[in-house]
């Protein structure tokens, strides 16, 4: 395992944080089978809810307000969420009590009166741990603070591991980035590639060989810690969502090909917990390279990294000319088009997001893509259609994991 740790200055106040199955963490909402991300509700708590539910959600209404606007008094988060005084501070005891939360002093205030106590989340005291296994050469992690910034990273070569063996490297990885904590750990959040059903079971990953893998159970049992599990494409999105709200797909090119939709919102996961399984459907009726999955021209066949990176280097092998380089390119971003039109139809998104490696997916294969998806929908579909890179380069999984766990374990993203 190779790891890099953030300047000592910029880590967070050190808490003790013990290895695999001696961490715990304090003052979190133990429960966690589902995230509240990948359960059909909104990405933000926008209000009050049902009496049943009304303490949960004025808890996270409470959490939200302080991640978003930072150091608040009581009575500025009163104001801010229409909750009464006697709720918020009622709340509020509570969340100290946990050690989510923390006075910093008093505001200094000209006006008369006693001054406020200013109140935020413990940003300082907790970390979160992201794992991205969509890669197809190594599994990657980091060590993230509250605000999204990169404490630590690490990562273990995969060197073609599949089945248990994968699994174990999974273990590996977060042993070591446990190692570079220094302070309380949140949560894990684990981007993985294939069809992740809700509770954190793979039920199918063909490049690792998992098929049925309750990783999200299993990851806990070894690490005493809340975890939480979804697919690479979904858990990429959060990320995208996070700067740029509104409806959107993205494209997550790895290993495999998957897409990760929010519409209204809300993530969208199909009845089979499947959707934006896109790197499996056939791409026209020309045939094509065998898929690993037995079919012929699958997008994946045409767009996953090892596939192209094996072709180009193929046709650099050969001395072939750099326009045959190009053509590969743009062919497989045509293949991509094909697929996505459909999709850029059905819901009239205005924004597609590419996220994988720049050096093959910026330049000829995107603009044969977007030409196509033009060439193939309605002009009232595509006017105001971008279709970009993202702007979160390699780490946008490791990103959306910590917004999943923010999600999941305080109800803020």
């Amino acid at each position: 395992m190779t790891a890099t740790e953030a300047p000592r200055g910029q880590a967070p106040a050190p808490t003790a944080n013990g290895g695999r199955a001696g961490n715990s963490a304090e003052g979190t909402t133990a429960s966690f089978p589902t995230s509240p991300l990948f359960a059909a509700r909104a990405l933000r708590t926008s209000g009050k809810v049902l009496p049943e539910h009304a303490r949960s959600n004025n808890r996270s209404l409470v959490l939200q307000t302080l991640y978003t606007l930072g150091a608040q008094s009581r009575a500025d988060v009163a104001r801010q969420t229409g909750l009464t005084r006697v709720t918020v501070s009622d709340l509020v005891g509570e969340l100290i009590a946990e050690g989510l939360v923390v006075e910093l002093g008093q505001r200094e205030d000209a006006r008369p009166g006693k001054p406020a106590t200013l109140i935020d989340i413990d940003r300082s005291g907790h970390h979160v741990i992201a794992l991205d296994l969509s890669e197809h050469t190594r599994f990657r992690g980091a060590v993230l603070d509250l605000d999204g910034g990169i404490v630590a990273q690490a990562e273990v070569a995969l060197d073609g591991a599949t089945g248990e063996r994968a699994f174990e490297l999974v273990a590996e990885l977060l042993d070591g980035l446990l190692a570079l904590t220094t302070a309380t750990v949140l949560g894990i959040g684990v981007g993985s590639p294939g069809v992740v059903e809700p509770n954190g079971v793979v039920r199918s990953a063909p490049n690792l060989g998992w098929v049925d893998l309750p990783l999200q159970d299993r990851l806990h049992a070894a690490f005493h810690l809340p975890v939480h599990v979804a697919n690479d494409a979904n858990v990429a999105v959060l990320a995208e969502h996070a700067g740029a709200p509104g409806d959107l797909v993205l494209v997550k090119v790895g290993h495999g090909v998957g897409a990760g939709l929010i519409v209204g919102g809300r993530p969208v996961l199909g009845a089979g917990s499947a959707a934006g399984e896109i790197g499996h459907v056939v791409v026209g009726t020309d045939g094509g390279p065998r898929c690993a999955c037995g079919k012929d021209g699958c997008l994946e066949a045409w767009l996953a990294v090892p596939r192209l990176t094996a072709e180009l280097e193929r046709l650099g092998e050969a001395g072939a000319p750099a326009s045959a380089r190009e053509e590969t390119l743009r062919e497989a971003g045509r293949r991509l088009g094909i697929v996505l039109a459909p999709v850029v139809g059905a819901l009239n998104l205005s924004e597609v997001v590419l996220s994988g490696p720049a050096e093959l997916l910026d330049g000829p294969l995107l603009e044969a893509a977007v030409e196509t998806v033009r060439n193939r929908t309605m002009t009232e579909h595509h006017r105001e259609l971008r279709l970009r890179m993202t702007a979160h380069g390699q780490d946008i999984v490791l990103r959306g994991a910590a917004v999943m766990v923010l999600s999941g374990q305080l109800g803020v993203s």
